[in-house]
C-alpha cells in the first residue's frame, strides 16, 4: 500500500525514493510483523487462554510426558502469525502485483482450513478436528484455484513448466501436469510442517529460514540481471514476493518469543497449514519446486517418517521407529526436548545453504 501511495510522489519527495527498493519495503516489512508480534503476541495470548480453559486437547498417543508438560497450553497461535503476515505484506507489498494476493490468498485459506480444525479440536475436546479428507479436499481446491491463476499471470514460456536445479537451460513442459504438480507441492508442504509441528520451537524455525532463502530466491529470480548472472529461469515480478517472505520471518520471529520452550502458545494447524502452504506456493511461482524439498529438508524427513512408519506397520507388522513423526522417535530415545528442537534447527540451516548452493551450481 505504501508503495502504491508513496512512489507516485517521489518526483516531489525524494525520499519517498526509498519505497521504490525492495530491499528498503522488505526489511519494513519485517520489522512490522517483528512489532505486530511483540505488541499483539500477549494479547492474542491472553485471548485464547480465556477461551481455551484446558488448553489445546493433547493427542493420548503421543509420548506420555506431553499429557503432564504441554497440558493448558492454548493452541490457535497462528491467528497471530496470519495477522502479522497480512498486515506487513499489505502495508509493504505492491498492491497491483497478481503474485502477491495469490500467495496471501493461499495464505490465509489454508489458515482458515487450519482454524476450522482447531476450533472443532477445542469444541469437541478431542485430538480429531476436521475429518481428513474434508481438510484435504479443501486444500486440494484452494490449491487448485491459486495455480490456475498464477499460471493466467506467468510468462506463456514457463508457465507450465518444471524448472531442473544444476541445469540452467532446462525447463520440462507438463502441460496440464504441472496443475497436479503445483498442488501436490502447496498441499505437500503444508501437512509436511503440520507433521513438524510437535515440539516447542521444533516447526517455526525451520519455516523462518525457509522464508528466509525463498525471499532471496524470489528477489533474483525477479531481478533480470541476477537471473542472467546466475543463468536461473528469469520469471518478472516474483521479485515482490520477496516482501512477503520478508513478514513471514518477521512472523515466525515473532511468534518464537512466545513459543520458545516451555511454549506460552502453539501455533496449531492454523499456523502450521498456513506456513507449509506459503512456503509451497512461492516455490511454484518462483519455479523451485524441487529446491523446495532441500531446504524444507527437515519437514520432508518428518513426512517420510510418517509413511515408512504407516507403510512397515501394515505391511509386516512391525514399526521402524519408535513413534512417528521422527521427533517423537528421538523423544522415546531419552532425548530431551530442547536437544532435540535445536538440532533439528542445525539440521534446517545445513539444508537451507544446500538448496541455496543450487542457485550457483549450473
Amino acid at each position: 500500500m505504501l508503495f502504491n501511495l508513496l512512489t507516485p510522489l517521489s518526483d516531489e519527495f525524494i525520499v519517498f525514493n526509498l519505497f521504490r527498493y525492495l530491499t528498503f519495503r522488505s526489511g519494513g516489512a519485517v520489522l512490522t510483523a517483528l512489532i505486530i508480534s511483540f505488541v499483539l503476541g500477549p494479547r492474542i495470548i491472553a485471548w485464547l487462554r480465556r477461551i481455551q480453559k484446558e488448553g489445546q486437547p493433547i493427542r493420548e498417543d503421543g509420548p506420555e510426558s506431553h499429557l503432564v508438560a504441554k497440558a493448558g497450553t492454548p493452541t490457535m497461535g497462528g491467528v497471530l502469525i496470519l495477522l502479522a503476515i497480512s498486515i506487513s505484506t499489505l502495508l509493504w507489498a505492491d498492491l497491483t502485483n497478481g503474485y502477491v494476493w495469490a500467495i496471501l490468498i493461499i495464505t490465509v485459506g489454508f489458515g482458515l482450513i487450519g482454524f476450522t480444525d482447531d476450533y472443532l479440536k477445542l469444541t469437541h475436546r478431542s485430538s480429531r478436528g476436521l475429518s481428513g479428507r474434508i481438510k484435504l479436499l479443501a486444500q486440494i481446491l484452494i490449491s487448485l484455484a491459486a495455480t490456475l491463476w498464477i499460471m493466467d499471470i506467468s510468462p506463456d514460456s514457463m508457465s507450465q513448466h518444471l524448472a531442473v536445479p544444476f541445469f540452467k537451460d532446462l525447463l520440462l513442459n507438463l502441460g496440464w501436469f504441472f496443475v497436479g504438480l503445483a498442488i501436490f507441492v502447496m498441499v505437500g508442504a503444508s501437512n509436511a510442517v503440520n507433521l513438524t509441528d510437535g515440539l516447542d520451537g521444533l516447526a517455526i524455525v525451520p519455516v523462518m529460514i525457509a522464508a528466509a532463502c525463498f525471499g532471496f530466491i524470489a528477489y533474483l529470480v525477479g531481478n533480470a540481471v541476477f537471473a542472467n548472472y546466475l543463468q536461473i529461469h528469469f520469471v518478472p515480478g516474483t521479485g515482490e514476493l520477496a516482501v512477503f517472505c520478508a513478514a513471514l520471518v518477521g512472523a515466525s520471529l515473532g511468534f518464537l518469543w512466545f513459543n520458545a520452550p516451555p511454549a506460552m502458545v502453539f501455533m496449531g494447524d492454523t499456523g502450521s497449514l498456513s506456513c507449509g502452504g506459503a512456503l509451497g506456493g512461492i516455490a511454484v511461482i518462483t519455479k523451485h519446486e524441487l529446491v523446495l524439498a532441500v531446504i524444507g529438508g527437515v519437514f520432508v524427513l518428518e513426512t517420510v517418517s510418517v509413511i515408512v512408519q504407516v507403510a512397515s506397520f501394515k505391511l509386516t507388522g512391525k514399526r521402524v521407529f519408535r513413534m512417528a513423526p521422527l521427533h517423537h522417535h528421538f523423544e522415546k530415545k531419552g532425548w530431551h526436548e530442547p536437544t532435540i528442537v535445536i538440532r533439528f534447527w542445525i539440521i534446517a540451516s545445513i539444508l537451507a545453504l544446500a538448496g541455496l548452493a543450487t542457485l550457483k551450481l549450473r
